[in-house]
């Protein structure tokens, strides 16, 4: 079998409404970049990452000549391959995002052609997992925060996750008063991560720390830049709350320096990001190794699988706003409710079949 076409969609979905974080302002489009990749025998795979120009451009123009005649299911060869092509201008970024989606599709393609689901290739250790339902962002109103956060819980999700640093961390009282407004209307009986995007410094996460204790909070995500590491690691070692981080990390090498510098007590590599299924894989076993567990980011519809063949998999995130998205990009998919969530054992590799009308509506030339 040889690859005869890699093509790429690039379909950017307006969002119902633009949202924001710590860090990040006016957040008005999902969807993202597609790459489509065709055999001799029929098969061919669907992988996604960022939906961005620059991403399509390393597809077509530095990653597509070694893949056209290549044979698909020599993943790893051809894992090697994309990133030394890439080496001198994207050890992290645009380029490792391209290859993801690259390598995603691959998986793709392996899977449909053994007739496998593809959690079902990566030999499982479970056959379901628990979620969470995340958003909270802080452009919401403290009462579509709290109206967004009990829905999730409507849906039978018994965890959840809302945004705090406000304004580069410089409204506190805020991010307080929301936390606090989120655990009474959800109760005590439900989880809450809370996410701080990059907007606190090290000393100013230390000491709100025992504050957001108070509310029994699961996880400090993201307290500082994502490049600090050792800050990242002085908050770690000063509070008791876990800290969750890696994003916004690349490959294997990126993880290997969180986890080795104590940086990390949740790893949260996201598969668009870290360099596909194939670095994914290597990032959850090296936390392994280190005893730290793994709670996904973003690409909720690759991650189901992935979880269930991760032994330290600890929940996969259910982003609203991506939710919102695959709605209209694909066809159909599992739809999450519940405190757990499941591949379709009936559906081959990752069961994803893009709307044509949604490419045609949403797509950019």
């Amino acid at each position: 079998m040889k690859i005869t076409q890699v093509r790429t969609s690039l379909v950017a979905v307006p969002r119902s409404r633009a949202v924001a974080d710590a860090t990040a302002t006016n957040m008005g489009t999902g969807g993202h970049c597609f790459v489509h990749v065709a055999t001799d025998e029929g098969v061919e795979g669907l992988g996604m990452s960022t939906a961005s120009r620059a991403v399509r451009e390393v597809i077509e123009h530095d990653l597509k000549p070694l893949l056209v005649g290549a044979d698909p299911l020599h993943i790893e060869g051809l894992w090697q391959a994309m990133f030394w092509q890439v080496r001198g201008f994207g050890r992290k970024g645009v380029a490792i995002q391209a290859l993801s989606a690259v390598d995603i599709a691959l998986w793709d393609l392996k899977a449909k052609y053994l007739g496998l689901p593809l959690f079902k290739l990566l030999g499982p250790c479970r056959e379901s997992i628990p979620i969470y339902g995340s958003g909270g962002w802080t452009s919401f109103t403290q009462d579509e925060l709290v109206e967004e956060q009990t829905g999730y819980v409507e849906r039978g999700m018994r965890r959840v996750k809302m945004k705090v640093g406000m304004d580069f961390g410089s409204r506190t009282r805020e991010d307080l008063s929301r936390l606090r407004a989120v655990r009474e209307a959800v109760g005590d009986d439900v989880e809450i991560y809370i996410d701080a995007n990059n907007g606190y410094t090290a000393k100013q996460a230390i000491g709100l720390a025992p504050r957001f204790q108070e509310y029994d909070v699961g996880w400090l995500e993201e307290p500082v830049m994502a490049d600090d590491i050792d800050g990242l690691a002085r908050v770690a070692r000063a509070i008791s709350i876990p800290v969750a981080t890696g994003e916004h990390e690349y490959t294997k090498y990126g993880f290997k320096d969180l986890l080795v510098r104590g940086a990390a007590d949740i790893a949260q590599p996201d598969v668009g990001r870290v360099g596909g299924i194939t670095e994914w894989m290597k990032a959850a076993q090296l936390a392994d190794a280190f005893n730290i567990p793994v709670a996904s980011h973003g690409y909720q519809l690759v991650h189901l699988h992935l979880a269930c063949a991760t032994p330290n998999m600890l929940v996969v995130e259910v982003l609203g706003t991506v939710e919102e998205a695959d709605r209209i990009l694909y066809k159909e998919f599992p739809v999450p409710s519940g405190p757990d969530w499941a591949p379709d054992s009936d559906k081959l590799g990752l069961g994803l079949e893009l709307d044509p009308a949604t490419v045609e509506r949403y797509g950019v030339g």
